[in-house]
């Protein structure tokens, strides 16, 4: 029996595409291959998460390879845990990096959370103070990866469910100095902006206006669910499991109007539907990043 060995990317070229401009693209679900394939080549891009490619080849490799001949990646991380106390896990930046060098993605983004503690990894994104000990070490920690993938990372607004009262600075403040000091880019997940108003009761809108836009590079778009928390009140959860909801529609057009089209992804990690149902979402996406990209009309030039 032959042993897979995975290849050594620590020689390779870190390139990347060129910028994708405003395009919609969708998360790629192997179930959606063959209808992929099989269809029409269209404008768009396709979005991974890091941690499902990390072996060193296998079904999951030849289904992305067959993916990325036609379209741009977006390689997405879940588990650097930027946020965590803890030093990077070098091992798994070491693997980041190497898909990077493989896939040559137009985009490439984490998350500002934490998901480790010593050895134990959680399946989620948790949050983190907002304070000036907790920015230099995300600071520290984005200065690591960006120089292990030779490229600006994009950094993800959270969605969030609890507070905590030793932030110093307000969440828009926080990821704008983290901008400023390390250079990279921003994530701007309107789903999320929206889950997180909804459940601390600030208004979205003046979140997003105070949100620095001009270093947004992605924009994710998404599905999320409703419950009950224990005192009775709506809590909203970034479920990933559905239609983008109207609301998050209509602050993702303020968005786009104000930012400019940007590329805009649709997220959709379980309950999956059909890939023409995936794909009408991206088409809705596209349609406003179009209208919004048109020149503003001129108005009437006759004389009075």
């Amino acid at each position: 029996m032959t042993t897979a060995i995975a290849p050594d990317m620590s020689a390779v070229p870190l390139r990347y595409s060129a910028p994708i401009g405003g395009v919609a693209g969708t998360s790629f679900k192997p179930e959606h291959l063959q209808a992929i394939l099989g269809a029409e080549r269209q404008r768009g891009f396709f979005e991974v998460h890091a941690e499902n490619y990390m072996g060193a080849g296998g079904p999951p490799h030849r289904a992305l390879e067959a993916i990325r001949r036609d379209h741009p990646l977006s390689l997405h991380g879940v588990c650097m845990s930027i946020g965590g106390p803890q030093p990077l896990d070098k091992a798994h930046l070491a693997r980041f990096r190497g898909l990077v060098a493989r896939y040559q993605p137009a985009l490439v983004s984490e998350h500002l959370a934490w998901s480790t503690h010593e050895t134990s990894f959680f399946n989620d994104l948790l949050p983190l103070p907002y304070t000036a000990a907790t920015l230099r070490n995300v600071c520290d920690h984005i200065d690591q990866v960006q120089d292990a993938i030779r490229r600006p990372l994009l950094l993800e607004n959270p969605s969030t469910y609890v507070a905590f009262r030793e932030s110093s600075m307000s969440e828009t403040d926080f990821i704008r100095a983290v901008a400023e000091r390390t250079g990279c880019g921003l994530l701007l997940d309107v789903n999320n902006v929206f889950v997180s108003a909804t459940n601390h009761g600030f208004s979205a809108l003046d979140y997003l206006a105070d949100f620095p836009l001009s270093f947004v590079g992605e924009i994710h778009l998404a599905g999320h669910a409703g419950q009950a928390d224990d005192e009775g009140d709506l809590l909203l959860i970034d479920s990933h499991d559905g239609p983008v909801a109207d609301a998050v529609w209509k602050l993702y057009e303020i968005v786009v109007r104000r930012r400019g089209a940007v590329p805009t992804l649709i997220e959709w990690d379980s309950n999956i539907p059909d890939w023409p149902i995936l794909r009408a979402e991206a088409a809705a996406a596209q349609a406003i990043l179009d209208r919004c990209n048109q020149p503003a009309p001129t108005g009437d030039r006759h004389a009075a």
